[in-house]
């Protein structure tokens, strides 16, 4: 155990892969493991009574979404409230070969999409510009009277590029078709109303927003044709087989109503963290890039290429200081590739290969961004001295 790495000895900017749980949501989840533990599905009622607590929770995540608490499905996480809205909108409408999505989305969309098409489906992948924004105009093009369904996300998980999701409803309405939204990285971060968008299914990941790993929602619109992905018992009113995980839908009940509150401090406070670090690390490093659209994007995500490194040298030069990030690469097959998003965008490829994502939350402070702005121009420094781009050029 003496090896074991803690949050408290880091300073933690990787968000957008999973957040710390709140202690708010710690304390009203710890009851449940020792004194509350009954079956939310048994007759009795020691154990029946757990259904007052789903409930509260159901009513805590409808209310951040704009919904009525009864198109609230609680799954596992994220990529099973996306599988289940995709398979779904497809079983419903055998007759309709042909589905809609983009070449950014996450891989837990873009997986879909690939075995839609081995399965003989017409698959459209909308493309970005260079900030990794859509043409709307595409998307109004491609929609045709056989689309089973539309799925784009909300906001960007490596850029934090936020869509025009009002927009794009209303396009995809107006041609009759269903519109799926992964709104995994959105949801406390953006203001998000169900009630006034014409979205048929969106989906969230409770670890996203300070909750922990293993929860997630569906929200399927009342009147939406559905066909459950998990079958078996009758839970989720038959929506999705399974013992009711009652710990974990409270807390993601308590995280919901935490970021209700908090979404103003995101807005501003982190927002103006995340520009505090993005300034100075450009001021300070020559040849650096912003990966996305500024003027639209998430308050929490700084996308940053720096020329001639790779980024995940970057990444093991930072932990080594006890700092998290991520990168905008992926290794594969021992050669490093640039990340489908940022191949989507046209970023160019020395610039793509040193992409890191730096992404903060609401625990985020001051003197941890200050100490990263001492140290990352020293790592590319150093980096940038032996790497092979700058000794080829």
């Amino acid at each position: 155990m003496s090896n074991i790495v803690k949050g408290d000895s880091v300073i933690y900017l990787d968000n957008n892969a999973t957040t710390r749980v709140a202690p708010e949501v710690v304390d009203v989840m710890l009851p449940l493991f020792s004194e509350l533990y009954g079956n939310a599905s048994s007759m009795h009622t020691f154990g029946g009574q757990m259904i007052r607590f789903v409930n509260e929770a159901r009513a805590n995540v409808a209310n951040l979404l704009g919904a009525q608490p009864e198109e609230i499905i609680f799954t596992s996480c994220g990529t099973e409230s996306d599988s289940t809205a995709v398979f779904s909108a497809v079983e419903t409408q055998p007759e309709k070969r042909h589905f809609i999505t983009t070449r950014v989305e996450h891989p837990a969309v873009i997986a879909l999409g690939n075995l839609l098409e081995k399965r003989g489906y017409d698959v459209t992948w909308l493309g970005v510009d260079s900030k990794g924004r859509l043409d709307l105009d595409e998307l109004a093009r491609s929609i045709r009277k056989d689309t089973a369904l539309v799925s784009i996300m909300f906001a960007n998980n490596e850029t934090g590029t936020v869509f025009p999701v009002d927009e794009i409803a209303r396009i995809v309405k107006e041609r009759g078709a269903l519109l799926h939204v992964d709104a995994v990285q959105a949801v406390g971060k953006e203001a998000i109303d169900l009630s006034k968008t014409p979205i048929d299914f969106l989906a969230l990941s409770g670890h996203k927003l300070h909750a922990p790993k293993g929860i997630g929602v569906l929200y399927v619109r009342k009147g939406t044709r559905f066909r459950p992905f998990l079958r078996g018992g009758h839970q989720e009113r038959g929506r999705r087989a399974g013992t009711e995980n009652v710990p974990y839908i409270v807390g993601l009940g308590k995280a919901c109503e935490l970021a209700g509150s908090s979404m103003a401090q995101e807005r501003t406070q982190v927002a103006a963290l995340r520009d505090k670090l993005e300034h100075g690390l450009l001021a300070a490093i020559p040849n650096a890039i912003v990966n996305g659209d500024v003027e639209h994007r998430l308050p929490n995500t700084s996308s940053i290429a720096f020329e001639s490194v790779e980024g995940e040298a970057i990444l093991l030069m930072l932990n080594e200081f006890g700092i998290c990030a991520s990168s905008g690469s992926a290794c594969t097959s021992g050669s490093l590739e640039p990340s489908h998003v940022l191949r989507a965008m046209g970023v160019p490829f020395t610039y793509a290969h040193g992409s890191v994502r730096f992404s903060l939350s609401r625990y985020t402070t001051e003197a941890e961004i200050d100490r990263v702005l001492e140290v990352v121009p020293g790592v590319i420094k150093t980096l940038r001295e032996i790497s092979p781009f700058t000794r080829r050029g």
